[in-house]
Protein backbone atom coordinates (compact mmCIF):
# COMPACT_ATOMS: atom_id res chain seq x y z
CA UNK A 1 0.00 0.00 0.00
CA UNK A 2 1.42 3.53 -0.99
CA UNK A 3 2.30 5.66 2.19
CA UNK A 4 2.72 9.50 1.33
CA UNK A 5 4.74 9.34 4.52
CA UNK A 6 6.82 6.62 3.58
CA UNK A 7 7.63 8.41 0.20
CA UNK A 8 8.30 11.42 1.60
CA UNK A 9 11.06 9.67 3.56
CA UNK A 10 12.76 8.27 0.69
CA UNK A 11 12.51 11.16 -1.09
CA UNK A 12 14.49 13.18 1.12
CA UNK A 13 17.23 10.38 1.50
CA UNK A 14 17.72 10.89 -1.78
CA UNK A 15 18.17 14.35 -1.67
CA UNK A 16 20.27 14.32 1.06
CA UNK A 17 22.88 11.63 0.93
CA UNK A 18 26.59 11.07 2.48
CA UNK A 19 29.54 8.82 0.96
CA UNK A 20 30.42 5.36 2.35
CA UNK A 21 33.54 6.94 3.83
CA UNK A 22 32.02 10.14 4.77
CA UNK A 23 29.53 7.73 7.36
CA UNK A 24 33.06 5.64 8.12
CA UNK A 25 34.51 8.24 8.89
CA UNK A 26 31.40 9.67 11.62
CA UNK A 27 31.51 5.80 13.42
CA UNK A 28 35.22 6.34 13.61
CA UNK A 29 35.35 9.72 15.42
CA UNK A 30 32.09 8.62 17.44
CA UNK A 31 33.44 5.43 19.50
CA UNK A 32 29.82 5.68 21.98
CA UNK A 33 28.71 3.83 18.24
CA UNK A 34 31.17 1.30 18.46
CA UNK A 35 29.08 -2.43 18.37
CA UNK A 36 26.33 -1.27 16.48
CA UNK A 37 24.68 -4.18 14.06
CA UNK A 38 24.87 -3.32 10.83
CA UNK A 39 21.13 -2.79 10.44
CA UNK A 40 21.40 -0.56 13.24
CA UNK A 41 24.16 1.78 11.46
CA UNK A 42 22.12 1.63 8.17
CA UNK A 43 19.26 2.76 10.23
CA UNK A 44 21.38 5.62 12.37
CA UNK A 45 22.93 6.78 8.92
CA UNK A 46 19.14 7.41 7.01
CA UNK A 47 18.21 8.79 10.12
CA UNK A 48 20.63 11.34 10.76
CA UNK A 49 20.27 12.33 7.28
CA UNK A 50 16.34 13.16 7.87
CA UNK A 51 17.58 15.05 10.99
CA UNK A 52 19.93 17.04 9.28
CA UNK A 53 17.01 17.89 6.67
CA UNK A 54 14.35 18.44 9.03
CA UNK A 55 16.27 20.78 11.49
CA UNK A 56 18.50 23.85 11.11
CA UNK A 57 21.70 24.10 12.39
CA UNK A 58 22.41 27.94 12.98
CA UNK A 59 26.73 28.26 13.47
CA UNK A 60 27.02 31.72 15.48
CA UNK A 61 29.89 34.20 14.24
CA UNK A 62 32.91 32.64 14.73
CA UNK A 63 32.16 28.84 14.31
CA UNK A 64 31.87 27.10 11.16
CA UNK A 65 30.51 23.20 10.61
CA UNK A 66 31.76 21.31 8.14
CA UNK A 67 29.37 18.45 6.50
CA UNK A 68 31.19 16.02 8.94
CA UNK A 69 30.83 18.11 11.62
CA UNK A 70 27.27 18.19 11.17
CA UNK A 71 26.89 14.53 10.62
CA UNK A 72 28.80 13.83 13.87
CA UNK A 73 26.02 15.71 15.61
CA UNK A 74 23.37 14.67 13.80
CA UNK A 75 24.31 10.88 14.71
CA UNK A 76 24.79 11.81 18.59
CA UNK A 77 20.85 13.65 18.35
CA UNK A 78 19.65 10.28 17.03
CA UNK A 79 21.42 7.67 19.02
CA UNK A 80 18.78 7.78 21.89
CA UNK A 81 15.64 7.13 19.60
CA UNK A 82 17.53 3.84 17.63
CA UNK A 83 15.35 1.67 18.87
CA UNK A 84 12.17 3.59 19.01
CA UNK A 85 9.43 4.07 16.20
CA UNK A 86 9.77 7.25 14.10
CA UNK A 87 6.82 8.97 15.73
CA UNK A 88 8.38 12.38 16.13
CA UNK A 89 10.25 12.29 19.10
CA UNK A 90 11.68 15.80 18.48
CA UNK A 91 9.11 17.50 17.65
CA UNK A 92 8.64 21.06 19.27
CA UNK A 93 11.58 22.77 18.11
CA UNK A 94 13.15 23.16 14.20
CA UNK A 95 16.58 25.12 15.09
CA UNK A 96 19.94 23.69 17.35
CA UNK A 97 22.06 27.16 17.99
CA UNK A 98 25.79 26.98 17.70
CA UNK A 99 27.66 28.84 20.21
CA UNK A 100 31.50 29.41 19.47
CA UNK A 101 32.34 28.96 23.20
CA UNK A 102 30.37 28.71 26.16
CA UNK A 103 27.77 31.27 26.45
CA UNK A 104 25.94 33.20 29.36
CA UNK A 105 23.02 32.40 30.24
CA UNK A 106 20.45 34.47 32.65
CA UNK A 107 18.87 32.73 36.08
CA UNK A 108 15.94 33.20 37.98
CA UNK A 109 15.08 31.58 41.31
CA UNK A 110 12.34 31.79 43.73
CA UNK A 111 13.56 30.24 47.54
CA UNK A 112 11.06 29.01 49.41
CA UNK A 113 10.40 32.56 51.47
CA UNK A 114 9.68 34.04 47.67
CA UNK A 115 12.27 36.26 47.44
CA UNK A 116 13.54 35.97 43.78
CA UNK A 117 17.28 35.76 42.84
CA UNK A 118 18.66 36.19 39.85
CA UNK A 119 22.37 36.00 37.94
CA UNK A 120 24.23 35.17 35.30
CA UNK A 121 25.69 31.48 34.57
CA UNK A 122 27.72 29.98 32.00
CA UNK A 123 26.68 27.16 30.03
CA UNK A 124 27.55 24.63 26.92
CA UNK A 125 23.78 23.91 26.84
CA UNK A 126 20.34 24.88 26.91
CA UNK A 127 17.04 23.35 25.74
CA UNK A 128 14.07 25.45 25.46
CA UNK A 129 10.30 24.44 25.85
CA UNK A 130 9.08 25.48 22.51
CA UNK A 131 12.26 26.50 21.63
CA UNK A 132 15.74 25.88 20.21
CA UNK A 133 18.42 23.65 21.64
CA UNK A 134 21.65 25.29 22.44
CA UNK A 135 24.65 24.08 22.73
CA UNK A 136 28.68 25.35 22.89
CA UNK A 137 30.61 23.99 20.13
CA UNK A 138 33.37 23.04 22.47
CA UNK A 139 30.63 20.76 24.31
CA UNK A 140 29.81 18.85 21.16
CA UNK A 141 33.36 17.93 20.07
CA UNK A 142 34.17 16.64 23.69
CA UNK A 143 31.41 14.73 23.24
CA UNK A 144 31.14 10.88 21.53
CA UNK A 145 32.95 8.79 23.93
CA UNK A 146 32.54 6.33 26.58
CA UNK A 147 33.27 9.23 28.93
CA UNK A 148 30.23 9.47 30.50
CA UNK A 149 30.01 13.22 28.87
CA UNK A 150 27.43 13.94 26.04
CA UNK A 151 26.27 17.40 25.67
CA UNK A 152 24.10 16.57 22.37
CA UNK A 153 22.53 13.57 23.95
CA UNK A 154 22.04 15.56 27.40
CA UNK A 155 19.72 17.83 26.00
CA UNK A 156 18.07 16.53 23.81
CA UNK A 157 17.18 14.32 26.58
CA UNK A 158 15.65 17.36 27.95
CA UNK A 159 13.47 17.92 24.84
CA UNK A 160 12.52 13.91 25.21
CA UNK A 161 11.46 14.83 28.74
CA UNK A 162 9.14 18.09 27.40
CA UNK A 163 6.96 16.19 25.37
CA UNK A 164 4.80 15.60 28.57
CA UNK A 165 4.88 19.26 29.01
CA UNK A 166 7.85 21.30 31.38
CA UNK A 167 10.64 19.14 32.38
CA UNK A 168 10.34 16.97 35.14
CA UNK A 169 12.15 14.10 34.86
CA UNK A 170 9.38 11.78 33.37
CA UNK A 171 9.30 11.56 29.82
CA UNK A 172 5.98 9.84 27.83
CA UNK A 173 6.67 6.36 28.54
CA UNK A 174 5.69 3.26 26.31
CA UNK A 175 2.77 1.07 27.39
CA UNK A 176 3.43 -1.37 29.37
CA UNK A 177 6.16 0.67 31.59
CA UNK A 178 4.68 1.57 34.93
CA UNK A 179 4.78 5.45 35.77
CA UNK A 180 4.98 4.18 39.31
CA UNK A 181 7.96 2.00 39.04
CA UNK A 182 9.99 4.53 37.04
CA UNK A 183 9.27 7.04 39.77
CA UNK A 184 10.33 5.00 43.01
CA UNK A 185 13.47 4.39 40.68
CA UNK A 186 14.15 7.98 39.59
CA UNK A 187 13.36 9.50 43.26
CA UNK A 188 15.49 6.88 45.16
CA UNK A 189 18.24 7.20 43.31
CA UNK A 190 17.92 11.31 43.17
CA UNK A 191 17.35 11.36 47.00
CA UNK A 192 20.42 8.54 47.52
CA UNK A 193 22.95 11.47 45.04
CA UNK A 194 21.97 14.12 47.00
CA UNK A 195 22.36 12.41 50.46
CA UNK A 196 25.77 11.84 49.53
CA UNK A 197 26.45 15.43 48.35
CA UNK A 198 25.03 16.81 51.58
CA UNK A 199 27.32 14.80 53.72
CA UNK A 200 29.81 16.36 51.65
CA UNK A 201 29.98 18.57 48.70
CA UNK A 202 33.19 17.38 47.49
CA UNK A 203 32.70 13.56 47.51
CA UNK A 204 33.58 11.61 44.37
CA UNK A 205 30.11 10.41 43.53
CA UNK A 206 30.04 7.68 40.64
CA UNK A 207 27.64 9.80 38.30
CA UNK A 208 28.23 13.91 37.69
CA UNK A 209 26.65 15.59 40.51
CA UNK A 210 25.06 18.14 38.41
CA UNK A 211 22.44 15.09 38.43
CA UNK A 212 21.03 16.21 41.68
CA UNK A 213 20.18 19.50 40.94
CA UNK A 214 16.69 19.15 40.12
CA UNK A 215 14.96 15.67 38.59
CA UNK A 216 14.91 17.02 34.78
CA UNK A 217 18.41 17.50 34.93
CA UNK A 218 18.62 13.90 36.64
CA UNK A 219 17.01 12.02 33.96
CA UNK A 220 19.22 14.01 31.66
CA UNK A 221 22.31 13.73 32.88
CA UNK A 222 21.67 9.58 33.39
CA UNK A 223 20.70 9.42 29.79
CA UNK A 224 24.01 10.80 29.22
CA UNK A 225 25.38 7.63 31.68
CA UNK A 226 23.02 5.53 29.81
CA UNK A 227 25.09 5.84 26.41
CA UNK A 228 28.28 6.90 27.43
CA UNK A 229 29.15 5.30 30.72
CA UNK A 230 26.31 2.70 30.77
CA UNK A 231 28.67 0.31 32.88
CA UNK A 232 29.12 3.10 35.32
CA UNK A 233 25.47 4.09 35.62
CA UNK A 234 24.65 0.47 36.21
CA UNK A 235 26.64 0.58 39.22
CA UNK A 236 25.67 3.40 40.75
CA UNK A 237 21.92 3.08 39.96
CA UNK A 238 20.85 -0.36 38.53
CA UNK A 239 17.31 0.36 38.86
CA UNK A 240 17.26 3.54 36.76
CA UNK A 241 19.72 1.84 34.23
CA UNK A 242 16.70 -0.69 34.09
CA UNK A 243 14.20 1.70 33.46
CA UNK A 244 16.59 3.64 30.93
CA UNK A 245 16.77 0.15 28.95
CA UNK A 246 12.86 -0.06 29.28
CA UNK A 247 12.46 3.78 27.92
CA UNK A 248 15.18 3.81 24.94
CA UNK A 249 14.33 0.15 24.36
CA UNK A 250 18.79 -0.24 24.11
CA UNK A 251 21.72 -2.05 26.14
CA UNK A 252 24.45 0.09 25.36
CA UNK A 253 26.05 -2.05 28.18
CA UNK A 254 26.47 -5.08 25.94
CA UNK A 255 27.78 -2.24 22.44
CA UNK A 256 30.02 -1.34 25.57
CA UNK A 257 31.82 -4.58 26.42
CA UNK A 258 31.90 -5.95 22.90
CA UNK A 259 34.17 -2.11 22.23
CA UNK A 260 36.50 -3.57 24.81
CA UNK A 261 36.69 -6.45 23.94
CA UNK A 262 38.35 -5.37 20.60
CA UNK A 263 40.66 -3.43 22.40
CA UNK A 264 39.16 0.15 21.96
CA UNK A 265 40.81 2.76 24.09
CA UNK A 266 38.35 3.99 26.71
CA UNK A 267 38.29 6.70 29.15
CA UNK A 268 36.67 6.93 32.30
CA UNK A 269 33.84 9.42 33.39
CA UNK A 270 35.37 12.46 35.56
CA UNK A 271 32.74 13.95 37.99
CA UNK A 272 31.71 17.61 37.76
CA UNK A 273 31.42 18.35 33.83
CA UNK A 274 27.87 20.28 33.45
CA UNK A 275 26.22 21.21 30.47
Amino acid sequence: MWSWRAWKRQRTLRRHQVSDQQWAQALQALPLLDGLGAEQEQRLRERSLLFLAEKTLTPLPGLELSDHDCLLLAAQAQLPLLGLEELGWYQGFHELVLYPDDFVSPQKYRDPSGVEHSWDAEHSGEAWEQGPVILAWPGVEASGGWDGYNLVIHELAHKLDMLNGTANGLPPLHRGMSVERWAEAMQQAFDDLNRQLDADEQTDTLIDPYAAENPAEFFAVTSEYFFSAPDVLLQAYPQVYRQLQAFYRQDPLERLRLSESTGNARQHPEPGLQP
